[in-house]
């Protein structure tokens, strides 16, 4: 240590058994004093260690955006089924209407058939589907059978006594038939 260095230290109030060792960095204050700022730490991770760590916090940081992306997906998919689920419980509400809509037509208000067709028409657009062919095989997933004859061969639908509804494929209403075979 230089004599000057010693001489600044005596200043300070510093005897020379409380001068700090090389590693502590001083720094002169505005009133010209030495303040003690810390000690210089040497590097004590190797390159390959710090590399390491790099890269797992890379892979920490890959994995959790993908979870990420993964949450997103699966909440864009879970609203857009509440809708769909919502939208349906909505037509299946309106089904009523179609069909007093078509007994009305059954016995004979002619007036009523704009009307129907118009609702029909915009469901019809919005992914509604009608379930009423007569002469189709019988599906137990889309139809109900109430009625019974007997007859040769596969089981088909011989009437249609209550139209059955499907929104978007899935069955909303299965329909009431009476079935032959």
């Amino acid at each position: 240590m230089s004599e000057e260095a010693a001489a600044d230290l005596a200043n300070d109030g510093l005897d020379g058994d409380e001068v700090a060792d090389e590693q502590t960095v001083h720094e002169q204050s505005a009133d010209g004093r030495l303040q003690e700022v810390g000690d210089v730490e040497e590097p004590e991770t190797s390159v390959e260690e710090l590399l390491a760590q790099r890269d797992g916090y890379l892979n920490d940081l890959q994995r959790v955006t993908a979870e990420f992306a993964n949450y997103r997906r699966k909440a864009a998919e879970r609203q857009q089924e509440t809708v769909a689920m919502a939208a349906a419980d909505i037509v299946e509400k309106v089904l009523p209407v179609l069909d007093a809509c078509d007994a009305a037509v059954a016995q004979g208000a002619e007036d009523v058939v704009p009307i129907r067709d118009a609702l029909f028409a915009a469901l019809e657009k919005e992914g509604l589907a009608k379930l009423d062919d007569p002469g189709a095989p019988f599906d137990p997933t889309c139809h109900e059978a109430v009625v019974h004859e007997p007859g040769e061969g596969e089981a088909v639908i011989a009437e249609v006594l209550r139209a059955g509804y499907e929104w978007n494929s899935r069955v909303l209403r299965p329909a009431m038939v009476k079935v032959r075979g």
